[in-house]
Formats: C-alpha cells, structure tokens, sequence
C-alpha cells in the first residue's frame, strides 16, 4: 500500500503508542476541528468522521469480520467488511482502501461511494459512544483474504439468509445493522435484485 503524507504523518517508526487523531465535524459532515480517537468516544461521544466497507464475492455474498479481542472497542463482535476514521486531512476512500488492506490484506476492487449516515451508539461493554458521521462504501473481494490478527478474529462470506441466522445467534456491533441498512441500496445495486440484499 502506497505511502501517502497522511499516512506516513500518522505512522510510528517505534514502539511507542502513537496518539491517533479524529477529524471532528458538524452534523451536515463539515469538519470543525480534531481529537485524540479514546476522548471521541468516551461518553457522551464527540460527532466525528468515520467510514463503513461492505466486500462481496462474486456470488454476492457480503464478508464479514468478528473483531480481534484484544481491541479496546467491540472486542469479539462481528461487524461489516471493515470500518474505521479517516486521519485529520485524509479522504474517506483514501482511508476505506488503506484500512481494507491493513486489516484485511486486500485491495478492494470496483469500490464505489454509497451514501453517509450519523448515528449514536453505545457500546454497553465498553462504556464507549459511536456518535459517527460514517461515510459508506461497497465493492468486490476478489483476492483472498489475509487478515491481520491484531485487528480481525475472524472472516467469513455470508448470504442474506446466513447473515440473518448469524445475527440471531451471535453478537455484532452495535453500529452494524445501521450502516448495512443505510448502504443497502448500493449493495442492491452492486449484487443486483436476485442477491437478496
């Protein structure tokens, strides 16, 4: 993955923990200024930029991840393809494209804007706040997937009818259903009216 100034701003050299910064907007997206990503999302959550990746196979089946545990957020639940905050300055496809391959050890393919949505959403475990401005994207997985431990537990291709099963039996982000259903749409267009989504 190509090195950026954005990222290589954002980027450690060391071993020391770098602090990673959100880019903080108004409720119409314009941005208004940053903060440290743990302060966005201690109760109540300050509106920040963030973004949404739904992958699918050639069949139309969506990949999903189950989060590593040792992460701070949402350990161990399943969510979308990948999701993540774009670095102060850094376009949110930029971002989408870098995180996809980052945690996942893909390139997207054919990956399309597909609409924004703001929620707010505890996290009843942690304490956190997704209070998000989410920029939503969709596209194809066309390679396989490597997936980085330290960010991702595990994957797996779902159909619409094995999502719903999957989702009645384990437990998913707090934020997935509302980022599926606001990029549903897209999807449909991508995976086409026989795809179920």
């Amino acid at each position: 993955m190509p090195t950026t100034p954005v990222t290589a701003a954002n980027s450690s050299s060391n071993s020391v923990q770098e602090t990673i910064m959100l880019e903080l907007v108004d409720e119409n997206g314009n941005t208004i200024g940053t903060a440290e990503k743990l302060s966005a999302h201690r109760a109540p959550g300050l509106l920040h930029r963030a973004f949404s990746v739904f992958l699918f196979d050639e069949q139309g089946r969506l990949l999903i991840q189950r989060r590593a545990l040792g992460k701070y957020h949402s350990p161990g639940v399943w969510s979308n393809t990948c999701c993540g905050h774009p670095y102060p300055g850094e376009a949110p496809f930029t971002a989408a494209a870098r995180r996809t391959h980052e945690e996942l050890g893909i390139s997207p393919s054919l990956l399309a804007e597909a609409g924004t949505v703001r929620y707010n959403h505890p996290d009843p475990a942690s304490g956190l706040v997704e209070q998000e401005y989410n920029h939503l994207f969709v596209g194809m997985a066309q390679s396989s997937v490597r997936p980085d431990p330290d960010e991702v537990d595990a994957t797996v291709y779902v159909t619409p009818a094995e999502l719903t099963e999957r989702h009645a039996a384990d437990t998913f982000s707090a934020w997935f259903m509302t980022v599926l259903d606001a990029a549903r749409p897209a999807i449909r267009e991508l995976t086409g009216s026989a795809g179920g989504w």
